[in-house]
């Protein structure tokens, strides 16, 4: 799977069947945090969405960023991998809803 980064966009994507999955982020503080993680139900339960949310944290790990989680995803990603030594953050909800 080839994933691309648009750091203008603030995201990584893929394109899998004609249909496009990406993380989207931010930077701020010294921290990359996943906003949002989005895999069309077409292309799902392939391990798209670990592929995305694992490059983006290494490009913050590689970068001297901190991962951070503010999708629900991304944060039961980190709490697998420990090893990136990510949180959640500051806009994490509790209830595990969206950013939006």
């Amino acid at each position: 799977m080839t994933i691309i980064h648009e750091p203008e966009n603030r995201k990584f994507y893929t394109i899998v069947n004609g249909f496009t999955a990406h993380v989207s982020y931010c930077i701020e503080d010294g921290c990359l945090d996943i906003r949002h993680t989005i895999v069309p139900e077409g292309i799902g339960g392939r391990g798209i969405a670990s592929e995305l949310v694992r490059t983006a944290y290494d490009y913050a790990v590689s970068n001297g960023l901190k991962p951070v989680a503010t999708c629900r995803y991304a944060a039961i990603w980190l709490d697998r991998h420990p090893e990136y030594k990510g949180s959640r953050s500051k806009d994490w909800c509790e209830d595990g809803s969206c950013a939006l």
